[in-house]
Order: C-alpha cells, then structure tokens, then sequence
C-alpha cells in the first residue's frame, strides 16, 4: 500500500441523511473527495487509496479503524447484488446504524442498482415495501415475536440478509415458516461485511478451514490494513484468520461458534455457543445470552441472561437433562434487553461486569 500520498478523512454524523453520505462516498470511492470515516475513527489521514475507514471496537474490546479501498467495497457489494439476482431499479431499505460496514454495504448496493436506500431506522407508521434488506437477528427475532409491521416488511421483501452475529435453528426455522426468505450471512468488518451467504462464499471470495477449525478468508473483498494499528493485521499467507470454528458440510460452511466460547468450570468443558442454541430450540420466544464470571470455587461460573417469562428452574432443569450438570447456570438474570456489541452480537463482557456490580 502506498504510504506517502496521503487523503483527508471526513468523519462522518451517525444521523447523515442518506441522500447526503450517497454523494459523499461517491466522492470517496472516485477518489474526488476525502476518505469517509464511520464510528470510532481518530485518524485525520489515510493513504490515498484508502476510501473508508470503520472503527469497531470488535470483541476484544480494543477499537480497530479498518480501512478499506474503493475496489473492496466495490466488489462486496457487486458480489452481493449477484448472489441475490438484484436487477437495475430495485431497492433496499436500511434498518442499521451508520457506524457499520453492514449499512455502508446497503448503501452501496442500492447505488449500484441506481437507487438510494429508503431509510426505515427512525420511521414511524407502516413500513413500504422494498426488494431487499439487511436486519440482525435480534430485529429477526422481534419481528417474528412482537413487532407486526416489521414482520410485514420482511415478509414482502425478496430476500432478508441477516448478519452480524449467528442466528439459532430455531429462528431460522420461524422465519422460514413465516415465509420470510432469510439469507444467513457470514463475514467481519475486516471481509467488507458478509462475504459468505448460505454457506456459499460470494463473488471474489475464498475460505478454507486451517488445522484447528477456524475459517480462513481471502478475496476482492478484504480490508486493507487497521490504520491505528497495522502491526495488528495479520494474514497468513494471505488468508485473514478469524476466530470462529466451523466445519464444510456438503461444500457449504457451517459457523460452530468462537474458539473463544468455550469456558472450564468445575474442570468441565462447557460451550457458551451449545447452551445459547439448545435453549433456543426449546424457547424460540425468549432471547438467551450464555456469559462466563469469574469464580474462585468454579474458575468460571455459568451464568445465564433472560429476556422474556420463564422460570429459572425451568431452565435450569431442561439445561441438565440435554447438555449435562456443567451446564447448570450458577446465576440466572431477567433482563429488560441483552446488551449489544455493535450490531447484533451480545456483548458478554458487559453481562459478567452487570453480575460483578449485583
């Protein structure tokens, strides 16, 4: 990457009306204007071929601005217009915060198509229809369980992009029984979002699973530095490692969850990602959050977020029975709304600080 040519980067409001930052990355993708800068972006200055920069904070907690060329972005969103048959005219709403590549994305494609995204993120009264959108499962899941107009939306759409973190079986399974056409995305701020639908890569993309079951990445698609920290940015020969485990079934790809997820307590391995899914297939209608907290007699303690009416013994009965005692939660809390990292994923590491503070 050229290191000496350098471009301004233009920060830009989380409440920007979308006609507005259409032309703005216009202008950043040409090259005619300043580097576009969403969310936790510090840095005045990129490399000149640097279009954007995302700053995401990710699940370590640490806040990375991931920088992307024009081309990248280009590529993810041609990619993914192909994969769903998008023809010239159609359109996207937008449902996602301006500080993430998911929205950016959505921006982009309906560019390519020729329109601008209807901006549906603080719109009141019923929802128009649209060919495509892009949701997290939490808003999936609230469609299907409490919000009408919403479920109307996405049932009248040609297809639901839905990303940001995994969706359970059993949601997938509502949906589809709700005739919602739900495509399940896979991808990171640093792949230009999703890349793999379906278990398909798209246009332009690679992945691979190395000997310890994480899956690999490469493509037209991939960011190309973090330019607070490029030290941080590692491919391995030229595959972006991630931290999630998954396996190839019939040449698609199957997400496990995090190598991370899986905690000892009392000397048993127990896998966040396993009590979050089993619980959902029994309880579609209650949103579950599986977190660890540190314990001087366990190492880590089960513990176990509750949005929704259920019994705590309930659960704790039904958890035994299917995945064994260690998958006996020490604590169980009803909460109002899970915590939230970004877009979609549940933020753990604010759960156990909430139970430290109990």
């Amino acid at each position: 990457m050229e290191m000496t040519s350098q471009r301004d980067i233009h920060r830009v409001s989380p409440a920007c009306a979308i006609p507005d930052l259409a032309g703005e990355i216009t202008a950043a993708l040409a090259g005619t204007g300043p580097a576009l800068g969403l969310g936790e972006v510090r840095s005045t200055s990129a490399p000149s071929r640097i279009a954007l920069v995302i700053g995401t904070s990710g699940t370590t907690g640490m806040s990375k601005e991931v920088a992307f060329t024009a081309s990248a972005l280009l590529a993810s969103a041609r990619a993914s217009n192909k994969f769903l048959e998008a023809k010239s005219g159609q359109q996207w709403s937008l449902f996602l915060p301006l500080t993430h590549i998911a929205a950016v994305n959505v921006i982009i494609r309906s560019m390519e198509l020729g329109t601008l995204p209807i901006d549906l993120r603080e719109h009141q009264g019923k929802y128009p229809k649209v060919d495509f959108t892009s949701i997290v499962p939490t808003q999936l899941f609230r469609a299907l369980n409490s919000d009408e107009r919403l479920l109307r939306h996405l049932q009248s759409a040609q297809a639901v992009l839905v990303g940001g973190a995994a969706i359970s079986p059993a949601l997938s399974q509502q949906a589809k029984d709700a005739g919602i056409n739900v495509v399940e995305t896979y991808g990171m701020t640093e792949t230009s979002g999703g890349c793999i639908y379906n278990g398909q890569a798209i246009e332009g993309v690679e992945y691979c699973l190395n000997e310890k079951s994480l899956v690999q990445i490469r493509g037209s698609v991939m960011s190309e530095t973090y330019l607070n920290a490029p030290e941080l940015y590692i491919l391995s020969d030229g595959w972006f490692v991630t931290n999630d485990l998954g396996e190839i079934i019939n040449g698609k790809l199957h997400i496990l969850g995090r190598a991370d997820d899986v905690i000892i307590s009392g000397g048993e391995n127990v896998s966040l990602t396993a009590i979050e899914a089993t619980l959902s297939i029994r309880y579609p209608e209650i949103e579950f959050a599986a977190f660890a907290v540190n314990d001087i007699q366990w190492g880590h303690a089960l513990h176990l977020a509750v949005v929704g009416e259920i019994g705590e013994s309930e659960i704790a009965h039904y958890l035994e029975a299917a995945l064994g005692a260690a998958s006996k939660p020490k604590g169980i809390h009803h909460l109002e709304q899970l915590p939230l990292l970004g877009i979609g994923k549940v933020d753990r590491i604010a759960l156990a600080k909430m139970v430290g503070h109990e």
